[in-house]
């Protein structure tokens, strides 16, 4: 099915939001599931998926390690670029601009809304160094565990959120013979999207 203008959103955020939902309608496995690709200063990329955690006018939202090599890369850069793919609906969505961190009580409140095995492995994870077999890591498992039993846990100082504020959002319809629909929105100096078709 062909992917015309009238179809998109003069907004890119609230087209976003009509898809994620309409993928969620199609049963998709995970789609808040999305690539999220960093780079060092020197222009060394890297990417790996991560969970949206929320989206509105500010941005698209995830929680990640503060000391982990991602996080390091956009504290240094500022920049970050997510991907999105449900294949049911035969879909892509790209993001890239501007990425820092939420509000301290932003993440307090996500992070107490998670699950107690989730906030315990945040505290027991030095995530991405290297560690010695399964046991060491089960080790410090079994250690936070005891070091906040009978009372509810933490966040840690160097778990957060962070949020990617877009300057540039893509949307992609799948096509026939690979003439797939792409559209882009640029932000404008003031605030404002423009828009254009792309070829496939």
């Amino acid at each position: 099915m062909a992917l015309e203008e009238t179809d998109l959103s003069e907004d890119p955020i609230a087209q976003f939001l009509r898809w994620f939902s309409d993928a969620r309608a199609a049963r998709e496995l995970e789609p808040e599931a999305m690539a999220l690709a960093t780079s060092t200063p020197e222009g060394h990329p890297s990417v790996r998926f991560v969970l949206l955690r929320g989206v509105d006018q500010r941005g698209f939202v995830f929680y990640t390690n503060g000391r982990s090599p991602k996080a390091q890369e956009m504290g240094a850069t500022g920049w970050a670029g997510l991907a999105f793919r449900w294949e049911r609906s035969e879909r892509q969505v790209r993001v890239s601009g501007r990425v820092g961190p939420v509000g301290a009580d932003e993440s307090d409140a996500y992070f107490a809304g998670r699950d107690r095995g989730s906030q315990i492995g945040a505290w027991a994870s030095d995530q991405s160094q290297p560690v010695a077999g399964r046991d060491g890591l089960d080790r410090r498992v079994r250690e936070v565990t005891e070091r906040f039993e009978g009372r509810s846990v933490p966040r840690p100082p160097w778990w957060g959120g962070f949020r990617v504020v877009p300057e540039e959002v893509e949307f992609w319809q799948q096509g026939a013979f690979r003439l797939h629909d792409r559209f882009r929105y640029v932000r404008k100096a003031g605030g404002e999207w423009s828009r254009e078709r792309l070829f496939p």
